[in-house]
């Protein structure tokens, strides 16, 4: 079939645009590379069945033009990243929100299947690890613009929640959690390319706070397969999972496996949040997901162990820098 992927030119999206074409569907890749980037695109841009339109979605007739050309559409288009966000509160919160919008009112005018991708920020401060589906949110302050990206995604998830029940719109939101593999720029906050670049350059690395934060780093291969299969699912209409792995390590701990796989001479440096983030920031101790509805509902169950997505990312980033592959990191 003919898909919209919006946000196609972005680290998840590439890979997304990627693994559709190798199922056998025509990918239209809509993107404004505001974050994205044409370089995503390399390994598969000239496929006979690969289109890239550079554009916005909130750009309502663009979108409704495309989504009507299109058999199933997949929205990430939205501001990502930390850093990019608390530069850009008010873009990102009219890119998220009004893209989505944009989006949803197009599928719903012309009755498309729509995966919409949201973030495990939406749970926010919660307490009850692991995270589920059903669980109540704690928000910071309306005045840490931390928060403005998960407000952003629970307005999303409350947009697309309502076209499933007043209009009957054939919807599926995933909850992602801190995707990372080949592709991901450091260049907005993203903690294990900086980490993997600075290791491989002997620099610092950086670790915020105490370190002891804990998170679960999924592969984007996973992200990915698990998606497409929820895409394939007719059950999953209406519902929203969580998507990624339960594998949790601490963030001092990453930093250490990051520089023993590099073979790095760098040494760990602690920084407090406020001296990188100012006093807009705040942080969450632990965010693991709960992935008992997903197995449920498709049979999904995350492949790839940690070790692996740092070994594959280190041999990306080597070729990105032009430096030779650690010792021990496998080279294929």
């Amino acid at each position: 079939m003919r898909i919209l992927v919006t946000g196609g030119a972005g680290f998840i999206g590439s890979h997304l645009s990627e693994g559709l074409l190798q199922r056998g569907h025509e990918v239209w890749a809509l993107d404004d590379l505001s974050t994205g980037r044409l370089e995503n695109l390399r390994t598969f841009e000239r496929h006979p069945r690969f289109r890239f339109l550079e554009g916005n979605v909130i750009d309502q007739s663009l979108v409704n033009g495309l989504v009507a050309q299109s058999e199933r559409v997949f929205h990430l288009a939205a501001a990502v990243g930390v850093k990019y966000v608390l530069e850009n509160p008010l873009r990102s919160l009219i890119t998220n929100i009004r893209g989505s919008e944009s989006v949803l009112q197009a599928c719903a005018e012309h009755g498309r299947r729509v995966i919409l991708f949201s973030s495990s920020e939406v749970y926010g401060k919660g307490v009850a690890v692991p995270f589920s589906e059903d669980d109540d949110r704690l928000m910071g302050p309306t005045h840490k613009l931390r928060w403005s990206y998960a407000a952003g995604k629970a307005v999303d998830e409350c947009l697309a929640q309502a076209y499933w029940q007043q209009q009957q719109l054939p919807v599926t939101v995933v909850r992602c959690f801190n995707t990372c593999g080949p592709r991901q720029s450091s260049a907005y906050g993203m903690v294990i390319p900086n980490m993997i670049q600075r290791a491989l350059r002997n620099d610092p690395i950086l670790v915020f706070g105490d370190g002891q934060q804990s998170r679960c780093f999924s592969a984007v291969s996973d992200v990915v397969r698990g998606v497409m299969m929820l895409a394939d699912s007719k059950g999953s209409v209406g519902e929203i999972y969580n998507i990624g792995t339960d594998e949790e390590v601490t963030v001092l701990e990453l930093a250490r496996r990051i520089q023993a796989m590099c073979r790095s001479a760098s040494t760990i440096e602690f920084v407090a949040y406020e001296d990188v983030y100012g006093n807009s920031f705040e942080d969450m101790r632990r965010r693991v997901p709960n992935l008992a509805k997903i197995r449920r509902a498709v049979g999904y169950a995350p492949e790839v162990s940690l070790d692996q997505l740092l070994e594959v990312t280190i041999r990306e980033m080597c070729e990105q820098m032009q430096v030779p592959v650690p010792v021990g990191v496998a080279t294929a």
